[in-house]
């Protein structure tokens, strides 16, 4: 897959294309994506996947709203790696863009610069500054000699699939519904920095981990089985996020910290990848650290006990 940043010089050839945000590449989202992978091999084209960097809602939001992304860019550009596509493409979303209508948008940008040949619509989609129907759409392509096609929406039992349910889902705490509509699990990529060693003064050392994107959604707080990715290895762990009430009587700052399993050694600066299996258990208030030191080793079996089979404990 070939990643670009901006649309000039591009030498794309029968671009098959799908334009949007595709935060989280969602089970609705994989639906389109593998319809345009079909549609491209058909067509004799190549897959072309065109997303916006920011995020649009940064630039046309309302103001004060708040921005929590289920995919950074790092995030997405490995998720489409993995899905096998020819191109994805990064488009500057400013106000310029913004007030491009979809004529302007399908002429200037998709047939002028990026050669399409046939557009894929996602059934919510809106292209340009104006919400046009999808005939609208249909009659601008057509002039410009590009075929289109708008594809049904995705459920989940009686849930439309969308970002907007995924993320109302993990801020609720739950998660396995989120991983459900996702068609994986949930993951965040992160740095090691350094914090107060509460943990390893209990004899449970945890890495606290800093979000590579500030804007990337954290899920509710609470304690998860987790699976960490550190130097192309895998291993299982114990997260916790909150504000660690049983050692901080104020409500403080709040922190993102992992126990991984079967592990030591100083990973300070290191990045890992945390994928979100289980959720264990509400952030909790405890009277003691003893009391606080059992819970841990009791969160730690159970998170052993639901990650066993895919780690190697002898």
């Amino acid at each position: 897959m070939d990643v670009h940043y901006g649309y000039e010089n591009l030498n794309l050839k029968n671009s098959v294309v799908t334009v949007g945000s595709f935060d989280g590449l969602h089970r609705g989202h994989r639906y389109v994506i593998d319809m345009l992978k079909r549609r491209a091999q058909e067509l004799m084209g190549e897959s072309v996947v065109v997303t916006f960097n920011p995020h649009p809602k940064k630039v046309v939001g309302t103001s004060g709203e708040s921005l929590q992304l289920l995919t950074s860019n790092e995030e997405k550009i490995f998720l489409f790696r993995e899905m096998n596509i020819d191109h994805l493409l990064f488009i500057n979303f400013d106000r310029a863009l913004s007030r491009m209508n979809a004529n302007e948008f399908i002429e200037k940008i998709l047939a002028a610069k990026i050669n399409a040949r046939h557009l894929l619509i996602g059934f919510n989609h809106h292209i340009g500054s104006m919400k046009c129907s999808y005939e609208e759409i249909k009659n601008i392509a057509e002039n410009l000699g590009i075929s289109s096609e708008i594809l049904n929406e995705i459920k989940l039992g009686d849930t439309v699939i969308s970002s907007s349910e995924i993320r109302k889902a993990l801020l609720e705490g739950r998660l396995e519904e989120a991983n459900n509509l996702l068609g994986y699990c949930y993951f965040m990529y992160g740095t090691i920095i350094s914090g107060k060693k509460i943990g390893r003064k209990l004899g449970y050392p945890t890495a606290n981990i800093k979000p590579d994107d500030p804007e990337k959604l954290i899920p509710k707080n609470g304690v998860y089985a987790v699976e960490i990715i550190l130097n192309e290895k895998k291993y299982p762990g114990v997260m916790s996020i909150g504000f660690n009430p049983t050692v901080n009587r104020e409500k403080g700052t709040r922190s993102i910290e992992v126990n991984i399993l079967n592990f030591s050694g100083e990973i300070y600066g290191q990045k890992i990848r945390v994928i979100f299996k289980y959720r264990l258990r509400d952030e909790m208030n405890f009277d003691s650290l003893d009391e606080l030191a059992r819970q841990i080793e009791t969160d730690r079996n159970e998170a052993l006990r639901l990650l066993r089979n895919g780690y190697d404990f002898s």
